[in-house]
């Protein structure tokens, strides 16, 4: 005689466990290897395997012992494992981490690695179930058919239902490691009715660990971490060292997306470039201005200061990110206005020729939107310009590459007769795209009538600005792989030494 929870009832909550723990799998691995396309493909791709494997074994454990006991210890063992998953994530990621950048290795492996060491074990447990749960409830060959299709749609449910209420609910309000926690004492709950008394322990363990206060993500490595959130998008924190300099870091903490300094607006980082750039095509600054990823608002900041009188858009998918600027970055221009969407949904949204400057700083490092490097987005930008108007981009990349750079400026001049570049740093060039001209010279003459503290600035960006680099392809929305070209990037560059 069997004894236990409903077959059904099991089944249900294995399916939600399964693919709820995907998405909070995806989540924990983006602080350190981004949210790409390429990451959530190795994610997917483990999952899926790793239900194979386990309704294999799982229907080879069934034959061997089919007992609700022996199905239940199963679901046991998979709410243990998936409780330690969170607990582990950190110190082991963050050695993976070390150990891919040192091998340049991109986010590809990286992500690889970890999605299988973390929750490969625990979802092949899982998997066991559907085959066993059939084993013990098909009781004639005839019913067989009716029996499995009831199971698997009873499991399919339970799956929609783990990956809304884990996106939509316990990731967001709960955060990354108590989602885990949360299906990890769901599936002890159901293993304890199956398995007797003695297991009750287990759910209680787990509601303690749920009631255990959260610590910080990550270590600050010797600065003050004065604001962290897990948010809607990503995992998000302000440092502050002791001169006072803010810095927004955003995932893997190894780039950062904004700057505060209590004593000036100019940051001697790519921010600045912002502010100069479009007097190489324009004689006047920007009189309306949007800025898709404007983050903590660095740029918007310092536009109060030097070009009061513009008016800015700036859009950011992050409304908390918008938040902490206000709260943390003096982010208190009166002619900003904030817009918590996606920028390119944002821009389509607007009236044709409304900006004289558009620009595009939005990345989840070290990956641009591929929808944001495409012939199609260009064109759509061109639209929103005045005459004279600017697209500038910022095009992050590896150190020592320029694929991406040649890519975006490929892609640029297929929408734009002419695109320059300034390259700031080793890491990150300016790309200005304009329907009219631009130049070195008209960004030297521009100087006399800027503010003098922006004057040093123009000069040595007047000095790096050229035209843009030749080759490269154009993208497209049906095919802008920016996520492999990245690693590929990465991959090259650790081949050539570093040269």
């Amino acid at each position: 005689m069997r004894k236990g929870p409903p077959i059904g009832l099991i089944v249900f909550v294995v399916g939600a466990s399964s693919l709820g723990a995907e998405i909070a799998a995806a989540r924990l691995l983006a602080p350190y290897f981004g949210a790409s396309t390429i990451v959530w493909a190795n994610t997917i791709a483990t999952v899926l395997v790793a239900l194979s494997i386990g309704y294999w074994l799982g229907g080879r454990l069934a034959d061997r012992n089919p007992t609700t006991r022996g199905m239940c210890a199963l679901v046991m063992g998979a709410a243990a494992l998936l409780a330690v998953v969170p607990f582990a994530a950190g110190p082991f990621l963050r050695t993976s981490v070390r150990a891919f950048d040192a091998l340049s290795a991109g986010a590809f492996f990286g992500s690889l690695v970890g999605v299988l060491a973390l929750v490969a074990v625990p979802v092949v447990l899982l998997g066991a179930v559907a085959p066993y749960a059939i084993r013990l409830t098909v009781r004639r060959v005839e019913e067989s058919g009716a029996v499995a299709g009831r199971l698997y749609a009873i499991s399919t449910f339970g799956s929609l239902v783990g990956v809304f209420l884990s996106a939509l609910a316990m990731i967001p309000f709960l955060g990354t490691r108590r989602t885990f926690l949360a299906f990890a004492l769901a599936l002890a709950v159901v293993g304890a009715l199956g398995l007797g008394r003695r297991y009750v322990l287990a759910p209680l363990a787990l509601v303690v660990l749920i009631a255990v206060p959260v610590g910080a993500v990550k270590g600050a490595d010797g600065e003050r971490v004065i604001w962290e959130r897990e948010t809607t998008y990503q995992y998000a924190r302000v440092v502050e060292d002791d001169d006072g300099q803010r810095d927004l870091e955003l995932n893997e903490g190894q780039a950062v997306h904004s700057i505060y300094r209590p004593d000036s607006v100019l940051t001697d980082d790519v921010w600045d470039g912002y502010l100069v750039l479009p007097f190489a095509a324009r004689r006047d600054p920007p009189r309306r201005l949007a800025i898709l990823g404007n983050a903590a608002g660095t740029t918007a900041r310092a536009y109060e200061r030097y070009f009061p009188r513009t008016q800015i858009d700036g859009v950011e998918i992050d409304g908390e990110l918008t938040e902490v600027g206000r709260e943390l970055f003096d982010m208190d221009n009166p002619r900003l206005r904030t817009h918590t969407a996606d920028a390119r949904p944002f821009l389509a949204a607007q009236d044709d020729g409304r900006y004289d400057a558009i620009f595009v700083d939005a990345y989840r490092q070290p990956y641009i939107p591929f929808y944001l490097a495409t012939r199609e987005f260009f064109e759509l930008a061109r639209d929103k310009l005045t005459p004279g108007g600017v697209v500038i981009v910022n095009a992050g990349h590896p150190e020592g590459s320029d694929d991406l750079e040649k890519v975006l400026a490929a892609t640029m001049r297929a929408v734009f007769p002419t695109v320059v570049r300034d390259p700031l740093e080793e890491t990150n060039t300016l790309l200005l795209g304009t329907a009219g001209d631009a130049s070195a010279a008209r960004l030297r003459a521009a100087i006399p009538r800027l503010h003098p503290e922006l004057r040093p600035v123009a000069a040595a960006s007047a000095a790096r600005v050229a035209p843009s680099l030749p080759g490269g392809e154009v993208y497209t929305d049906d095919r802008a792989p920016v996520e492999w070209l990245i690693d590929t990037s990465i991959v090259e560059y650790a081949a050539g030494g570093g040269d």
